[in-house]
């Protein structure tokens, strides 16, 4: 009877012989997670440890408010301004509203419509009106200065929006206290410049996304105040 061809046996802790017969099985990995594909350089230095930079303190010490706290306190306060400014002047605009109303159903004497009188239109209607939006134009400003500058005075560095997103408006210069000189130079630009300067509420607004170390507005550099995160 043929015997069966012997192999011969692989050396203790080596690999097999490449010649003839069949290579063993691979000996099981563990179970885990598949190795995933690194692009050369990655992860960078210090991955995953890297710690998260901290934020940005003013020189008293005081973290600053976020872009996202300063919208919401400004949209806060922008609802307060127009609710104001609603009730104050809704009674004006409802008097020039029935004056127009009523040069243009006027009736002639044959009981057809008449054409509007062009210099009543003008008396009592367009010359009221644009003395309605100059005059609210003017107030704007003006309670806007009552707020802005006077309420944050005596509120110490908040308006009601800005108390609702615990923010508050402080001098940059630590050893210096916020006044009516500080508050005033921030009015003159975001809302006096705003007013009269097509765009500029934008660029002001968004300026601080871009401004380095401690994140300003236009009105904020020129009057030399940061607004900063506070607990109450």
């Amino acid at each position: 009877m043929t015997q069966p061809p012997s192999y011969p046996t692989p050396p203790a802790g080596g690999p097999w012989p490449t010649a003839g017969g069949f290579a063993p099985p691979a000996a099981p990995q563990p179970y885990g997670v598949p190795p995933q594909y690194a692009p050369p350089g990655y992860p960078p230095p210090g991955y995953p440890y890297q710690p998260t930079p901290p934020p940005v303190i003013t020189p008293a010490g005081q973290p600053l408010a976020s872009f996202a706290d300063r919208l919401l306190a400004w949209l806060l306060d922008m609802v307060i301004a127009a609710g104001v400014m609603s009730l104050l002047f809704m009674p004006v605009f409802l008097v020039i509203w029935w004056n127009m109303v009523t040069e243009l159903s006027r009736m002639s004497a044959d009981g057809t419509s008449a054409p509007p009188d062009p210099a009543m239109m003008i008396t009592d209607v367009m010359l009221p009106l644009l003395l309605a939006e100059l005059g609210l134009l003017v107030l704007t400003l003006v309670l806007y200065w009552l707020y802005h500058v006077e309420y944050l005075l005596r509120h110490g560095g908040q308006t009601l929006g800005k108390k609702v997103m615990k923010i508050r408006v402080v001098p940059l210069d630590p050893t210096r206290a916020l006044d009516r000189g500080l508050a005033g130079r921030r009015w003159l630009v975001q809302h006096l410049g705003s007013a009269f300067v097509p765009g500029l509420s934008y660029l002001d607004g968004l300026w601080q996304l871009w401004d380095k170390p401690w994140q300003q507005c236009l009105h904020d550099r020129f009057a030399g105040t940061v607004v900063v995160k506070v607990s109450a």
